[in-house]
């Protein structure tokens, strides 16, 4: 099973609706959702600070950066 990173900070409520947006995609594209704390790491904050929530699957994609959509979310795991 995949696992597609999800980078977000505590009390992000953008984060939660990326989070609503996701749940049911993993189920039918069959992968694992794995929350990043970015706060707690220096070079993460710099990186997504001011784009999260912040999508990742693998190390050869690139990332989906808020705001996306369900639509966004499926064009992005498939392309």
């Amino acid at each position: 099973m995949n696992t597609l990173f999800l980078y977000t900070t505590e009390g992000c409520h953008l984060c939660e609706e990326a989070e609503k947006i996701l749940q049911p995609l993993a189920i039918e594209f069959h992968f694992k959702i794995e929350k990043v704390e970015i706060a707690d790491d220096g070079y993460l904050v710099d990186i997504y600070g001011t784009r999260i929530p912040v999508i990742k699957m693998g190390t050869e994609k690139d990332d989906l950066g808020w705001p996306f959509d369900h639509h966004d979310v499926i064009e992005y795991l498939t392309e």
